[in-house]
């Protein structure tokens, strides 16, 4: 079941790809009109040294084997980012996973993410459910209380997008949002067939418009260090440089730490400490 989910991903992808390529862009002298847009399959195989009918066998979601050879002439013949080619390449050739539970985190990691403060820090796990997190991530990304959390877990995607009002306090929303489900997508990849990625794909499609619209265009972008803004009504304008660590005992985890500039750690202390004397 896994490799048929795979390769069905795997030719959604590469129709993606090869559609939102113009001629012009890859190239190629166009005559006539065409009735879809993009780039042929036949085009894309001339580019890549490849046969049409293997290629159309990839797009068609067939149990063909390409080498890394030809995935990277594919790659180039689509002009696909360094995170799109990564993309490719684990959707042709899926890593086997187990399906485990979340283990328990350990008291060096709890005592790291409150001494961080007030610098917000989150622990993913691996379809994103929210394991951890601290006082400023609970101001900052309006979480509930990190001192009382509850039964059900939290989700980070499905929080951003439909449980919080964040959206109404966030400039360029949207543009946040849209890659953070590149982002999502990213990993999904890894581990195509875990129900509790299907299942949250399958709500966030039916409850979200933006999810609902962004899914299918297969974007993906590789979780990478940054800087970024934020903004709350409490706290305005706030500026952090983003940074991702994997524990080496759970590598599919995500500790995200935002460290704060020296204006926005201020406000925020300030912040936390108005409210734990008042």
């Amino acid at each position: 079941m896994q490799k048929m989910s795979s390769d069905m991903s795997l030719g959604e992808f590469l129709r993606s790809r090869r559609e939102r390529l113009t001629p012009e862009e890859a190239g190629i002298v166009s005559y006539g009109r065409r009735r879809t847009p993009g780039l042929r399959r036949e085009e894309v195989a001339q580019m890549a040294h490849i046969g049409v009918s293997w290629y159309s066998s990839l797009e068609q979601g067939r149990d063909v084997q390409p080498s890394e050879d030809v995935l990277n002439h594919i790659a180039r013949a689509l002009q696909l980012t360094e995170s799109e080619c990564r993309h490719l390449h684990l959707l042709a050739k899926p890593v086997p996973f187990e399906n485990t539970e979340e283990d328990q985190i350990e008291i060096g990691l709890v005592r790291m993410i409150q001494s961080l403060e007030p610098n917000p820090a989150v622990i993913l796990g691996r379809s994103w459910d929210i394991l951890l997190w601290n006082k400023a991530a609970e101001l900052v990304f309006g979480l509930p209380s990190y001192t009382n959390p509850r039964n059900e877990k939290i989700n980070w995607i499905k929080h951003l997008l439909i449980d919080s009002k964040l959206k109404l306090d966030t400039t360029d929303w949207e543009e946040k949002m849209q890659i953070l489900i590149a982002r999502f997508r990213a990993d999904y990849a890894y581990f195509p067939n875990d129900h509790k990625f299907k299942e949250l794909i399958e709500e966030l499609m039916q409850k979200n418009l933006l999810f609902r619209e962004t899914w299918p265009k297969h974007d993906v972008q590789v979780m990478t260090n940054c800087h970024k803004e934020w903004y709350t009504p409490v706290l305005g304008h706030m500026d952090f440089e983003h940074v991702t660590l994997q524990p080496p005992n759970h590598p599919d985890w995500k500790i995200m730490i935002y460290t704060a500039s020296e204006d926005t750690a201020i406000r925020l202390q300030q912040v936390m400490s108005a409210q734990q004397y008042a």
